[in-house]
Order: C-alpha cells, then sequence, then structure tokens
C-alpha cells in the first residue's frame, strides 16, 4: 500500500503546489464576496427579505435553465419541500439509492412517508434505473392509476434519483420508468450544480430538483440550498411553505397551514450571487486538474472513475481499487497522515439504525462500490 499512498501524494503535491494539507474541498473566495457583503451589512437586511435573495435565484434559475428557483436556509430543507409541494406523506413510499447522504432519506422520513432503498449502478455510482424497473414490475401493481406496493399496501409515489458526486443517474431512463409507472421523478442534485447532459442541467429533468451550497460544495453561501422547478404551482407552494405559511398581510399573522421557516438569509445570498459570477471559472480549473491528476497516476493500482453520461462538474476526484490486497479505511488514514483528505462514497442507508426498519432489496453493487470506490480532493486551486 506504500507504493500507492506515495503515488497519490507526490501526484497531490504537484498539481496543488504545495506541502501543506490538502482538504477535499475548500471554499474559494476570489470574486465580489466581500463587496457584496459589506452592501448587505450596510442595508440592514440580513434575513430573508432583500435583494440578494431576489438576484440569486433569479441568477440561479437562469444558471440551470429553470423558470424558478427558490433559496433554502439548506439542501435538506429544499429535498422536505419538493416532497411536501408534492403531496407526499404518510401512506406514501419513496423510492430512493442505497447510497446517499442521509438527507436523502432524512427528508422523506420527515413527511412521513417511508423510503425504499434500491441498489446503485456501478458505472454511475447512483441509483439504478434497472432495479428500480425490477422492483415496480415485481413488487407493485397498478390501483386507480396509482403504483400500490404488494406487501405493504402503501401508495409508492416518487422516485428521488441523486447524483451521487455530481456524476448523472441514467436520468432518461428513469424519467421513462417514472413515467410508465406513474411516479413522480424528484432529483436530489445536491452535488451536481454544473453537472449537464447535452445543455440540460442536472436538476432540471424532474418535476423538481435540489441543490446545497454548503461550505464544501461547488459553490457556496455558507450553509444553504434551493430548488427548481418550471411549476409556478410548485414554486409557489414551495415558497408559501418555506414562509412559515403566512398568509400575506401589512402586519396581522395568519398561517394557513404547518408552515417552515426555511427561506435563506440575504446575507448568505449575497456570497451566492458572488460565487455563481464563478461557477464557470471553478469547473474549468477542476476539469483540467482531473485531466492533470489522470496522467501522474499508477493505473496499475487503481483506475480513474468518470461519469458514465454527460459532463460532470468533477466536484471530487474519483478512483477505484483495483488490489485485492487493499483495505479502503487503511488508504484513507495514511492518506490522512500524509496531509491528504480522502473518503469513501457514502455508507449504506439502510444498514443504519434509524433506518433498518424500512424496504431494502439485496444491494450488493453497493457494497461492492463502498470497497472500492475512493473520494479525493479536486478544490480549486
Amino acid at each position: 500500500m506504500n507504493d500507492v499512498v506515495e503515488n497519490l501524494v507526490k501526484a497531490y503535491r504537484k498539481v496543488h503546489n504545495t506541502e501543506g494539507y490538502i482538504p477535499l474541498h475548500p471554499p474559494v473566495f476570489r470574486g465580489e464576496e466581500k463587496k457584496y457583503l459589506l452592501d448587505c451589512i450596510e442595508s440592514t437586511f440580513v434575513s430573508s427579505v432583500g435583494k440578494y435573495v431576489d438576484d440569486f435565484q433569479s441568477a440561479l434559475a437562469e444558471y440551470c435553465g429553470a423558470k424558478y428557483a427558490l433559496a433554502t436556509v439548506n439542501g435538506t430543507a429544499a429535498l422536505h419541500l419538493s416532497l411536501l409541494i408534492n403531496d407526499i406523506g404518510m401512506g406514501d413510499e419513496v423510492i430512493c439509492p442505497d447510497v446517499t447522504f442521509a438527507a436523502t432519506a432524512a427528508a422523506i422520513v420527515y413527511t412521513g412517508a417511508d423510503p425504499i432503498f434500491l441498489d446503485i449502478d456501478e458505472e454511475t455510482l447512483g441509483l439504478s434505473a434497472e432495479k428500480v424497473e425490477a422492483f415496480l414490475e415485481h413488487n407493485t401493481r397498478e390501483i386507480n392509476g396509482k403504483r400500490i406496493n404488494k406487501v405493504t399496501g402503501k401508495h409508492v409515489k416518487a422516485c428521488m434519483a441523486m447524483h451521487n458526486i455530481g456524476f448523472s443517474v441514467e436520468i432518461d431512463s428513469l424519467e421513462k420508468i417514472c413515467l410508465r409507472y406513474n411516479l413522480l421523478l424528484i432529483e436530489d442534485a445536491a452535488e451536481a450544480l454544473g453537472s449537464r447532459i447535452g445543455n440540460k442541467m442536472l436538476g432540471t429533468f424532474g418535476c423538481v430538483g435540489v441543490y446545497s451550497f454548503n461550505g464544501n460544495k461547488i459553490i457556496t453561501t455558507g450553509g444553504g440550498g434551493a430548488l427548481v422547478t418550471d411549476s409556478k404551482d410548485l414554486f409557489d407552494r414551495a415558497f408559501h411553505l418555506s414562509t412559515t405559511a403566512k398568509v400575506p398581510h401589512p402586519f396581522e399573522y395568519e398561517h394557513d397551514a404547518i408552515g417552515y421557516n426555511y427561506r435563506m438569509p440575504s446575507i448568505n445570498a449575497a456570497l451566492g450571487v458572488a460565487q455563481l459570477k464563478m461557477i464557470e471559472e471553478f469547473l474549468e480549473i477542476k476539469r483540467n486538474q482531473i485531466e492533470l491528476l489522470k496522467t501522474l497516476l499508477n493505473k496499475k493500482c487503481f483506475s480513474v472513475v468518470m461519469p458514465k453520461y454527460g459532463i460532470s462538474n468533477n466536484w471530487f476526484f474519483m478512483i477505484r481499487i483495483n488490489r485485492k490486497d487493499f483495505n479502503i479505511q487503511s488508504l484513507i488514514t495514511s492518506l490522512g497522515r500524509s496531509g491528504i483528505m480522502a473518503r469513501t462514497l457514502w455508507s449504506r442507508i439502510s444498514k443504519m439504525k434509524p433506518y433498518q426498519k424500512y424496504i431494502a432489496t439485496d444491494n450488493k453493487v453497493a457494497d461492492k462500490v463502498l470497497d472500492q470506490v475512493l473520494c479525493l480532493p479536486n478544490g480549486v486551486v
């Protein structure tokens, strides 16, 4: 294993031109962030009302090619809203991948619905369209236009496809499957801003798409997220619920539903406006770094994992370990001691204590991928 660690460390030191610690994806502020933050502070509109929230939403919708964008406090809040506005709740089930960040599953449970954890595809690292179709074909039946789970009797209402590490799932196939079985398609594109298939941005294939702007994402608002949609009705419902379902009135406080305080503060949006102006520069730098890293690595030890569909934002640099004598946790520990941060893809959600009671198929591909695939830094330098 020492030769692998040495090869990776040497490559990273050359690409990043540093002997210091290299994190996975630190935030980069080299645009007009300070200018906009100061302007926001001086305006005193630092909470959820202010021009920067409007500006960020407009710029994000335009960049993504969506009609509407709603900025939220984080990506998890946006995921929760994406389900609520589609009337997903008690008695419903939502298909999702077993390998994802916990927020994907947590948002489903927040609504009272149940997640169904299906296997991933070995190449896309995301939800397998083949496994989704097989599950629907063998485990559900149609009753009055709804897909009903033969075992639980619940309505399988939606499929939440998560684009792992900015790699597209088999989104075209999933679209067709959802149409054929009358399921809603919701995209967890938290890690996929800037990833495309052709000219279409990931996050804009389903009825709703969700992004995250956490400090380790392609662009950041500190903490924050957003949902995008082409439906005015869905946007209006999301906006209403995100503002505590308050009925518009100049001074009275009336709420016509259980709402949520999910709006992004203006001070975070100010960061987002500046960051979004830099995104194409960031993406180009990351693409170039990937190409350089590929030339510096010993292909006998591992292979580079590249997207099967479209153009990835290259959030992280992904490799697959080819040698059977490797333990991925030991490799991550050794790299950390050498100053290179690394991590596994995620973990299997269905094996975690809060989610063990929900349906999960025999997800063998997920186990294989988690034992082989390593996430390495690809920050903007």
